[in-house]
Parts: C-alpha cells; structure tokens; sequence
C-alpha cells in the first residue's frame, strides 16, 4: 500500500506538469454536440494553467483567497481550475444550476474576493440583490466579453507561460465544496491540498484504474465534487487523457461515444447506466475498448451490471464516497463480485458499520457507515461551522449518514441514508433493496420507495414508479404484478403496499433522487 500522506509541500498541479515534456501527449479531446473535436496537449494545457496564474495573481488575488468558479464542461474549467491550485488561491465550485440566492450565500458565508464566470453563465451573478461586500472581481473566461465584467481569458492571453505559483503545505485550504443542503443551508466542506494526493492514491489508480495514455470519460459536470474526483484530479493527475462531452445525456448517444471515440474508462452516475441498460438492441454497439467502469452518485442496481456484463463483457463496479472524503468503500479490479453489494472498505482506510455506541457492528447487523478520522481523504472541517463538525463525529468515527450492514467477509450492504430506513410493524427496510428488485423488472425505468405513514403499520412501504412504457397501461393488474414480482426477490414483508406511477421523479441538481421530498408528499397526504 502506497503512503497516503502527501509531503508537506504538495500541490495537485506538480502532478500535471510531470506529463508536459511530450508535445504529443494529449491531456483533453474534447467533443461539441455536433462532434467537433479540439484537442490540447499536457504542454499547452501548463501553458495555459501559468498564463491563467499570473494574470490572477497580477491582479491581486492571493494565496489563501476564495473565488466561485462556474464553468461547464469545456477546456478552460482545467484551465481556471490548475491555475488557483498553483497560485494557492481556494477554489469553491459552483454548478451552473446554482441561482443568485444559493451564489450569494456562498459568497457571503466564504468571504469569496471573486467570481469566475464562463462568459455565458453570468445572469445569477448579475441578478444577485444581496449585498456581497466582499466581491471585488468579477472575471469571464471564454472568448466573447460581457458588459461589466473583465476577461481573465483576454489578460492571461498577454501573460507569461512561465509561472512560479505559490508554495502549499499539505494542510493548507485548497478546495471549499457546498454540500446540496436539502436541510438547511448548504455546509461548506474544507479539503486541504493533501487530500488530493491521498485520491490519486485509491480512488484513482485502484478503483478508476486509470492507467496513463487511457482515453477516460467520467460524465460529471463543473461544479460539483465528483467533477474534481473523476474528469480532473484522477484524470490528468495520471497522465490519461480526459474525454470531454459538451452535451446533455442521452443514453444512445453516450453509447455511440463510448464506441466511436473508443474509450477505455468511463465513470457515470447510476441513473446513466441505468437508462443506457434499458435501451432496445444494445448488442449493435462495440465497447470491446472499455476496460473499467465504474458507478457512483447512488447505489448501483443489479440489473444494470448484469446487462453490461451480458452484452459487453464488462462489470460496471459501485463505489461509494462523499463531499467530505473520497471513495471509501467499492468493488476494485478483480474483487470477487457480490451482486447488490457496495463492496468492501477500500485499502488504506478505517472504515466501519458501527453501532450507537460507536462500536463496530456484527455481520449481519444495520449502523452507520463511519470513516475513522485518522482518514488521509477525510475532509478537514465544515468551515465556519464548529458546532455542525462536532455533531458529525461519534467518539473517533465521521458519520456518513448512511446506513448498511456488513456480511462475514467484510462485503457492506446498503441500506439507505439514516432517514431513509422505513420501520413498518417492527421491520427494517432498507429502501434500496425493494427498490433494486422494482428494476429489474421490464416495465419499470425508474422507481424511489419511501415510508408512507399507516395507521396499524406505523410505515408501509410505498413505491413511485416511472414507467419505461407509460402508454395504454392497466395501472391496477401492473401494480399486483410488480408486488408479486418484488415478493419473488425480497422477504415477502418488504413489498410495496402502495404503487403510484409518475412521469418523473424528483431530483437534486446533481441528479439524485430526492426521497425526501417523496416522504413529506405522503405525510402531506395523510393528513388531509
């Protein structure tokens, strides 16, 4: 096991310039809508992350200063992103999807000194209409200018491609993420430029496996943790180029990728794979060069892995990690595979199912996933937020808020977020396991099982279903035959008692499913 702790002087951005000696060696292709390619090599990808640095820094903006990034999924996020690493300026990625509110608060509570935009994506910016006294830079990347704002592309284009950065410790603040805040306002999670150096040690190498000259597409956008994860720190920490699509998904043309551009990694969210395993005919593609996948976001379906392994020969491998860490716990190359398990702690990391106590579990018994604090990926604090950091940590061990089991060779079983676990007539059930049996049948595209309050029962377990055919549908006979369906896969007491059909579920920005919203829609309904 290699060390996970970075040298006291680390910053991601020396792994990349490792890999610029080669004016050959691609670092992104990326790919427009209509299949147009650029290309840019690890050379010019360092070029452009120094000019980006001096013009930041000949602005003013320091080391330990914050700034938002909103940027989609084109060159230039590498670009912005390598240049405040090297310049030790803290990064907060912001979502696209973020409106003014959720912006100012973010910048209010970070005491951010800049905003940089892609040139398109200024609107919320603009229409903010709380006072931001800390804001004194408004910067756009891209090519076309935008009233009111400074060009940082047009100022780094004059500088030097020369750049010295600035010198960071391993446990100086490189990265500021929100979490979703679905209760409350968002935290701010505080990862030091360490954390990046223990994620290239696991997360990438032994659970992407991506290898340097791989072709590695992970779909996640800017904004958002996995991004930093996946298409950035794993990808060109390592030497592989990262495959960049600017488009929305679809599942046939994500497949037609995958092919045509022949990739050998690919990262998606589990709703993806899903809607990709569901398509007619998916033996006419080839995926003979994907030699990885692997899933995360929300737990992996059954169903899915089956599909991909039937008609392409690869198993899509789960993974399971957050905000405030890394992947911690997944299925590696080569693991013996246990169809619906998340997999087992990953090397390297203290990682338990422990009880109330704090005390590790017995096989077979629910708790809390909790990552010991000794973790090198662990995240640091919730900036400003003592009291929210203290109410995280039981005795030694991090609270993920997530709940699973463990079986006697060490595989963990998920069981659903904490408030997800449905008590109904004494049972525990775990949502995800009614939900996993749902999928697998033919009819059902999507589904999210949620406790419905009963008089007699306490809870009852109810399922919201989108249909793959939605169409001249006998609601009643379909809804006594999935109950069957899921009797034949679970213990007969974790069926469905209720089935509504929707058009669509709800989901955050990040593209998980919101349960939360489905649990209060019944209480709602049952009090009426």
């Amino acid at each position: 096991m290699e060390n996970l702790v970075a040298p006291q002087y680390y910053n991601f951005t020396q792994e990349v310039e490792k890999y610029a000696n080669n004016p050959e060696k691609i670092a992104i292709k990326w790919v427009s809508v209509n299949r147009e390619v650029k290309e840019i090599s690890y050379v010019q990808l360092v070029e452009k992350m120094n000019r980006y640095g001096n013009a930041l820094t000949n602005l003013g903006i320091k080391k330990g200063d914050k700034v938002l990034i909103i940027s989609p999924k084109v060159p230039e996020s590498y670009y912005i992103y390598l240049a405040c690493l090297k310049a030790g300026i803290v990064v907060i990625p912001c979502s696209e999807m973020l409106r003014a509110k959720d912006l100012s608060y973010r910048i209010n509570h970070s005491e951010a000194v800049g905003v940089i935009v892609y040139n398109h994506l200024t609107a919320e910016i603009d229409s903010m209409t709380e006072e931001v006294p800390s804001l004194k830079f408004k910067l756009t990347i891209g090519d076309e200018k935008t009233e009111g704002w400074t060009s940082l592309s047009e100022l780094a284009a004059n500088e030097s491609d020369t750049y010295a950065g600035a010198k960071t410790s391993r446990d100086d603040i490189s990265i500021l993420p929100y979490t979703s805040g679905t209760t409350g306002n968002p935290k701010a999670v505080v990862h030091t430029h360490g954390w990046a150096y223990a994620h290239l040690q696991i997360a990438s190498k032994q659970w992407l496996d991506v290898k340097e000259g791989d072709l590695v597409w992970a779909t996640a956008a800017p904004g958002w943790q996995k991004w930093i994860w996946s298409p950035f720190v794993s990808t060109i920490g390592l030497g592989a180029t990262a495959f960049v699509y600017n488009g929305r998904f679809d599942a046939e043309t994500y497949l037609e990728l995958l092919q045509d551009f022949k990739i050998n990694v690919l990262c998606c969210t589990p709703t993806e794979y899903r809607f990709m395993s569901k398509l007619d005919h998916l033996s006419n593609y080839d995926l003979s060069n994907l030699r990885s996948a692997v899933s995360a976001g929300e737990p992996l379906n059954v169903q899915v892995i089956e599909t991909f392994k039937k008609e392409f020969n690869i198993t899509v491998r789960d993974g399971y990690g957050q905000t405030e860490n890394t992947l911690i716990v997944g299925v590696l190359p080569g693991m013996k595979i246990k169809e619906g398990s998340m997999g087992k702690p990953v090397p390297g990391y203290k990682i338990e199912v422990i009880d109330e106590n704090g005390e590790p579990c017995k096989p077979g018994v629910v708790g809390d996933i909790a990552v010991h604090k000794s973790t090198a990926t662990l995240f640091k604090e919730y900036y400003k937020d003592p009291e929210k950091t203290k109410q995280s940590y039981r005795g030694d061990w991090y609270l993920t808020g997530d709940q699973a089991q463990k079986d006697e060779d060490g595989y963990f079983w998920y069981e659903g977020r904490s408030d997800d676990i449905i008590i109904s007539s004494g049972y525990t059930i775990g949502p995800f396991e009614v939900e996993d049996a749902l999928t697998k049948h033919p009819a059902v595209r999507e589904c999210a099982v949620v406790a419905s309050p009963d008089p007699v029962r306490g809870n009852i377990v109810k399922a919201y279903i989108v249909l793959k055919e939605p169409v001249n549908v006998d609601e009643e006979a379909l809804t006594t035959e999935l109950q069957d369906h899921v009797k034949k896969l679970t213990a007969p007491y974790k069926y469905p008692r209720k089935i509504e059909f929707i058009d669509e579920l709800p989901k955050t920005t990040s593209g998980k499913i919101r349960r939360i919203e489905l649990r209060k829609r019944e209480k709602q309904l049952q009090s009426k």
